[in-house]
């Protein structure tokens, strides 16, 4: 079944024949819009969500449809490869190629109408799905198809793949909604194709006239086929509708320009029926039987893709069931009757709108998620998303599972049962010939199995190459063979997209894991998830681009600064492609030297937003710390490093001369900060944070004196270490005497870390000097942190014997202590005991002190969850016990854009400003006047006092606040202390 083939690649000189620089400068001269053949824009663009890659010769972002017309003639003269690419999520290859890559996101990407009479809308190829959603809400109105990839998917890219989504059991598939198109062809024809032949190229119709018998009996019969091409909708009994035969050809026909596209009315209310199984073949079998009772979505999911702490009904596999309504209890009656009609080992009907949300939230991110099994193997696309007729789903699932075993290959499988379309992630090995070839020899049996259920190779995503080479088992040779002379009169240069869907390049050719080094390469963390390995790191990000979103929902994080610039080399995804380019040498080929990587990685703030939010885990903070630790060993860094990264350093100097006073007059006058800002690299429209006149440390030891004692608290409580962070120690010791006062009100007894080595003295008797490494991490200074992080080792050896909770009250330095130290120091045993030890202020209380009661302050809150606690700590605690002080209202998520040293650096100070513009200065400016601004993360709280003029404070500043007024009878929250004036906490906690 599977020959050796000419890679259509080589039939085209893209790659080595075409004059690049020719090409760049006509191109320039012809096109409005950005012309880009420098080395980042190529190496962007060489991947896809897919198996493959392809080097393009550049990338044009069009402004309009004339751009568009300007690049094919350009593009024809020198007999350069087109390729349209939306959002870049295709998970076939075919939104990569050798040629010039046209980058519809940029300019061409709006609603352009909306017609709610007629039900329509007109969007061009760039309109990302969610902004379609959105300005057809307001009419009650919708798009039909909505992929999982709704957050970034693209209009074009849907009609060129035929997406469908999960409500493609109500709405069909984007061919279903599409009513006429704006194409250009190769060749600089405008057409319109529409309905009844209207659009169609000279010689399309009689070619379909000629083969009638073959068309009306050579495709299956399914709601999920989108392999081949769909010239059976050009049969007259199907309206020779042109529009739709266009849909799902992947680009190789003609370049869409526009779309007229229809709506749907959108149910006013939906119920989510969560129904469970004993494992995903039940589940299969009985998706088809719900049909009959009109859902909108019949969606399926094994219990190897749900955590356990997803709390769905008991079973083995799941049906997501949704219904719609006029009303809500319409929608719940409809639910409820599924439930009543089903075989079901348990049931559970959701219509709580953000229960619903984090319900699908699970199934959006299986794409990711599946990339890596519980036991750490990787798992890739190329069998993502076959279909079969639904009443054969569950048989066909058991002979796929029995496929599988034979190969010693493993997947999870997930989808859309109702329309029979199963996604599956396969631990394929693609890096060694021989799992290559056991991938090529099992992507030829379960072609012919999926054939054998009548069934379809793609239900979804495309044929692109990882599976056009075989439709011939499919379609047989001489539909096929249409397909070629079909792609001829569109496209008689083969100018479009070549080698997709007709004449494909083998599936086992271009796979973008080849050009990658096979030896482990030498660096500095120990990547536990990846085996030590920095190349498996990077081929965590599969493309997904859940990070390219343009708006975060709910607490979540990634990735503020693709947010805030829009270009693809500050998202996440851009980022792990620039690194995959650096390892591979082919475009990037100057390694850890490279400008590229380290210019795209210059604004990224390391909040480690995508550790948690990305589906597969990428930890892009991680990376960058590692890519600037190789980029500059040996060479001189900038002044920001030398300044903010030995921050510990300077303000350690300041406290031991008591100089505090002095620097913060200097600091005050203009010509004296302008120039201290201009020598350490730092954002001249910041303000520098001034240094306490007492630090933490030494108000602890001035108390402890008085008391005659170092710990304090009750006798009998249990005790805690208190861990004086730079933040808290220099810049802000009322935290860390709130902090203080609210664990020994709570009955705990308090310790300071230790400052010498040794146990020579009482663990009581040594304070702290301790230090997390965090600002030479994120500065990339690895080998001054693991010196810093085994000294504080050292130092910390009595406590970790007396296996006490260490209490971090700077977000951002637990996170270092849970994550960057045990991955920094892998090789030291006692990295792992630290950071098992470190708690949060919350779960301090709320682990030794279970019985305490916290004061009520009730009051609404505003302000934002650190980036770090999100992606790192969690913070239900922090949630449980605001609730129990009476503060209502959830925190925003997003990051306030100082993120440490990024905001204070210079020329980042615009990103930063615009981070927290998003979500957290909004929030802030639309509350309550009474609202308590929190923010526990030292940035946090300095940008809002920057940027907006107000003061945040930690919670443990708020909670001894509460205690005093409970103390003194003051009642509730007052006015000053409500608008964040409250007094300082220093009397309190010495009394």
């Amino acid at each position: 079944m599977l020959g050796t083939m000419t890679d259509p690649g080589e039939r085209h000189p893209a790659a080595t024949e075409v004059d690049a620089a020719a090409l760049r400068a006509d191109l320039s001269a012809a096109v409005r819009g950005a012309v880009d053949f420098a080395t980042t824009a190529r190496a962007l663009h060489t991947m896809d969500a897919s198996n493959y890659r392809r080097v393009p010769l550049g990338v044009v972002a069009p402004r309009d449809a004339d751009d568009v017309a300007a690049v094919l003639s350009v593009c024809r003269a020198h007999a350069a490869p087109v390729v349209a690419r939306g959002g870049g999520t295709s998970i076939a290859g075919q939104a990569t190629g050798t040629g010039v890559v046209l980058d519809f996101t940029r300019f061409m990407n709006r609603v352009v109408s909306l017609d709610p009479e007629a039900r329509t809308a007109v969007v061009q190829p760039g309109l990302v799905l969610d902004r379609l959603q959105e300005a057809a809400a307001p009419h009650g109105l919708r798009f039909g198809p909505d992929p999982s990839t709704h957050a970034r998917c693209t209009l074009g890219g849907m009609i060129g793949n035929n997406a469908c989504g999960s409500h493609s059991v109500a709405w069909g598939t984007t061919a279903d909604s599409v009513r006429e198109l704006s194409v250009l062809t190769a060749r600089g024809e405008a057409l319109a194709p529409g309905r009844g032949g209207r659009g169609a190229p000279e010689g399309l119709l009689p070619l379909v006239n000629g083969e009638l018998a073959l068309l009306r009996t050579g495709y299956p019969v399914l709601p999920r086929r989108i392999s081949g091409y769909a010239l059976d909708a050009l049969l007259p009994e199907n309206g020779a509708d042109v529009a739709r035969s266009f849909c799902g050809s992947e680009g190789t026909l003609g370049v869409m320009t526009e779309a007229v596209v229809d709506l749907v009315e959108a149910p006013r209310a939906q119920a989510l029926a969560v129904l469970a199984y004993p494992d995903e073949s039940a589940a299969a079998q009985a998706a088809a039987g719900l049909l009959p009772w009109g859902p909108l979505t019949v969606e399926g999911m094994a219990a190897d893709l749900v955590p356990a702490s997803a709390g769905l009904p008991r079973g083995g596999a799941w049906l997501f069931v949704e219904t719609g309504g006029a009303s809500a209890a319409e929608a719940r009656a409809r639910a409820e009757a599924i439930v009543r009609a089903a075989d079901v080992t348990d049931a559970v009907v959701v219509t709580d709108p953000a229960g619903q949300r984090a319900l699908w939230r699970l199934r959006e991110d299986a794409s990711g998620a599946a990339t890596r099994r519980p036991d750490g193997r990787e798992a890739w696309p190329g069998w993502e998303d076959c279909a079969v007729p639904p009443a054969r789903l569950g048989e066909y699932l058991r002979d796929f599972r029995r496929l599988l075993a034979e190969h010693g290959l493993h997947g999870a499988p997930y989808g859309h049962f109702g329309d029979g379309c199963i996604h599956v992630r396969i631990d394929f090995d693609l890096l060694s010939p021989a799992g290559v070839a056991r991938f090529r020899r099992f992507s030829g049996e379960l072609a012919a199995l999926v054939v054998s259920h009548g069934g379809s190779l793609s239900g979804e995503h495309g044929d692109g190459q990882a599976r056009a080479e075989l439709l011939p088992a499919m379609y047989g040779p001489d539909l096929v063979a249409l397909f070629e002379r079909a792609k001829g009169v569109w496209d008689p240069d083969d100018l479009l997209n070549p080698g997709m869907l007709v004449r494909p390049a083998p599936l086992d050719s271009n796979l973008r894991f080849a050009v990658l080094p096979r030896e482990p390469v030498d660096v500095s963390f120990g990547y536990p998830a990846d085996g030590g390995d920095f190349s498996a790191a990077v081929r965590r990000c599969v493309g997904v681009a859940k990070c390219r979103t343009t708006t975060v929902s709910g607490a979540g994080v990634m990735c503020p600064s693709f947010r805030a610039t829009g270009e693809e080399e500050h998202s996440t995804r851009g980022r792990a492609r620039l690194l995959h380019e650096m390892l591979a040498g082919e475009v990037i080929t100057d390694g850890w030297r490279s400008t590229e990587v380290r210019d795209a990685l210059d604004l990224c703030l390391s909040c480690k937003g995508c550790r948690t939010d990305c589906p597969v885990g990428v930890d892009m903070a991680t990376y960058k710390a590692e890519f600037l630790h190789h980029h500059y060993a040996g060479r001189r860094r900038p002044a920001a490093h030398y300044a903010m990264g030995w921050l510990p350093v300077w303000l350690r100097a300041v406290a031991r001369t008591r100089t505090a006073p002095a620097v913060n007059a200097l600091v005050s006058l203009g010509p004296a900060a302008a120039l201290a800002k201009r020598m350490a690299g730092i954002a001249p429209e910041r303000r520098l944070p001034r240094p306490a006149r007492e630090t933490f440390s030494r108000w602890w030891r001035r108390r402890a004196a008085r008391r005659g004692g170092a710990a304090t608290g009750a006798p009998s409580g249990a005790r805690v270490v208190l861990w004086p962070d730079t933040f808290t120690e220099h810049l802000s010791p009322s935290v860390g005497r709130a902090a203080v006062r609210v664990l020994e009100a709570a009955g705990l007894r308090v310790l300071l870390p230790p400052t010498v080595r040794g146990r020579r003295a009482p663990l009581a008797l040594r304070h702290g000097r301790v230090c997390c490494g965090l600002t030479y991490v994120s500065t990339g200074q690895l080998d001054r942190a693991r010196t810093v992080m085994r000294r504080t080792l050292d130092l910390m050896e009595p406590v970790l014997a007396a296996g006490l909770p260490v209490v971090v009250l700077e977000p951002s330095c637990a996170a270092a202590l849970r994550t960057d130290l045990p991955e920094l120091l892998h090789d030291d045993p006692r990295a792992a005991r630290l950071a098992a030890a470190v708690v949060t202020f919350a779960e301090a209380l709320e682990r030794h002190a279970p019985d305490w009661a916290p004061p009520a302050v009730d009051g609404p809150v505003v302000g934002q969850t650190h980036c770090h606690q999100h992606a790192v700590l969690g913070d239900a605690a922090d949630r449980r016990l605001r609730a129990a002080a009476g503060l209502t209202g959830e925190l925003s998520g997003g990051c306030c854009g100082l993120a440490g040293n990024f905001g204070f650096e210079k020329g980042h100070y615009e990103v930063s400003t615009a981070c927290a513009e998003e979500q957290l200065l909004p929030a802030v400016r639309s509350a309550p006047g009474d609202a308590v601004v929190l923010a526990d993360g030292f940035s946090c709280r300095t940008q809002l006092e920057q940027l907006a003029g107000r003061r945040a404070r930690h919670l443990a500043e708020v909670l001894a606040e509460g205690l005093e007024r409970t103390r003194t009878g003051l009642g509730a929250t007052g006015e000053g202390t409500a608008k964040g004036t409250g007094k300082d906490t220093a009397k309190e906690t010495d009394g």
